[in-house]
């Protein structure tokens, strides 16, 4: 329904209603009471004709031969017939409904009198019936008219712009993939191929920023792993002229060596973060033997500060590279933070089915509150104090742990920080 349609009904119904107040107000709704003089005069001359057996009767009800209703009573006000029941039966009755009262007159003497029947009411109730036909007529038509209406709202206007205000939360939620119903035939149709449009760019200029934001990781993560093989040649350098040089010149060389060490330890964590960004660190779990641990623990150990080795002899499940990558960031992270000895100590948990392997140093620790954020990408403990570091370390190892279904737990000591890490037997 169009707004001109509404436009017209509301101009017809006025001009209705307007027809009926006017047939109304001016009575043409019933008929003109009729006067009946001729038949009147006619009934009349009947029962004056017949006044010995009609003034014989009393109060008697008899079927009526006119094209009216009447009684007839005598001098003495008594009820002789009548046609009807609820008709006027006395002066007094007939003068206050208006009836019409004549003489009935035998050989010129007034016998008796006929009291016709005014049927004013009864036409005055036909009209109010049909008064309120009209008005019942013209209020079902507006209420019909109304609900249709309303249909045609809410089918046309009220559940499109629903659809609308749900499409635009989906679309402020980011959910760009799923296309909003094509439906022309209501007020928003020829907005709606507009707004999925605005979609379909909004998810291209999305997807290309994905895209651009990938290439761009991919860039870092390709240059860290180049910068790498150079430092790698300067420390490897390093160590062969520290073979050869005096004294004066290794502490040179040295220098030279520990910042080669931080520049490969600053690109790792670079490099790692970015790979893991991307989903690119991949884990290939496989069995190994717990005397390879030993041997990772030894090469991680460079500067020679592990006091207590006790690997127990097991069977567990990891990823090789993985897991030396793990432990060397932990023993690094001993190194920066406590410079301390370390002790690596393990234990069975037979109930998980676990070899938990604990690095421990004699560092200061981290408050308690932190023990559970410092896994956390980019957290480090308040108390790291001028120690360089992107808190990326422990983040890395711990999703590495994961990955190979194991457990990374740090937690202070009485005595200095430990964290342990679970590996399941196999």
């Amino acid at each position: 329904m169009k707004l001109r349609f509404l436009l017209i009904y509301i101009v017809v119904l006025i001009a209705v209603g307007a027809g009926g107040c006017y047939v109304i107000a001016n009575g043409n709704l019933s008929k003109d009471i009729p006067t009946h003089t001729i038949e009147i005069n006619r009934c009349i001359a009947r029962l004056a004709d017949n006044w010995e057996a009609v003034s014989a009767d009393e109060n008697l009800l008899i079927p009526s031969d006119e094209m009216f209703d009447y009684s007839v009573i005598d001098n003495d006000g008594n009820v002789l017939i009548y046609t009807r029941e609820d008709i006027s039966k006395s002066i007094q009755s007939a003068t206050s409904n208006y009836d019409i009262i004549r003489d009935i007159e035998v050989n010129g003497t007034v016998e008796g009198k006929i009291l016709v029947h005014n049927p004013k009411a009864e036409l005055e109730k036909q009209t109010n019936a049909k008064i309120a036909v009209f008005a019942g007529c013209l209020i079902l038509v507006t209420v019909v008219v109304f609900i249709f209406y309303y249909i045609y709202l809410k089918r046309c206007v009220i559940d499109p712009f629903n659809k609308l205000k749900g499409f635009a939360v989906r679309i402020a939620g980011g959910n760009l993939d799923t296309p909003l119903d094509m439906d022309k035939g209501n007020v928003f149709g020829p907005f709606t191929e507009s707004f999925d449009i605005m979609r379909d760019e909004l998810k291209a200029s999305r997807d290309r920023e994905q895209q651009a934001v990938k290439s761009r990781k991919e860039l870092v993560a390709q240059l860290s792993h180049d910068i790498k093989t150079p430092v790698a040649s300067i420390k490897a350098m390093s160590d062969v002229l520290s073979l050869t040089a005096d004294e004066e010149t290794k502490v040179t060389i040295s220098q030279i060596s520990n910042k080669a060490d931080q520049i490969d330890a600053l690109i790792s964590n670079l490099f790692h973060a970015t790979l893991e960004e991307l989903e690119q660190l991949e884990v290939r779990t496989e069995d190994i033997n717990s005397t390879d641990i030993v041997q990772m623990v030894t090469e991680a150990d460079y500067l020679k500060k592990v006091n207590v080795l006790d690997i127990k002899q097991a069977v567990v499940r990891a990823d090789r590279l993985r897991l030396n990558q793990v432990i060397n960031n932990i023993i690094f992270n001993s190194y920066k933070y406590a410079d301390k000895e370390i002790n690596i100590t393990s234990r069975f948990d037979n109930g998980n089915k676990m070899l938990l392997i604990e690095i421990a140093d004699k560092g200061p620790g981290v408050p308690e509150e932190e023990l559970e954020i410092i896994t956390q990408k980019f957290k480090r403990g308040s108390n790291a104090g001028i120690s360089e570091g992107s808190g990326l370390g422990l983040y890395i190892s711990d999703y590495l742990m994961n990955k190979m279904e194991g457990s990374l737990t740090p937690k202070n000591k009485e005595d200095g920080f430990a964290v342990e890490i679970g590996l399941k037997i196999s």
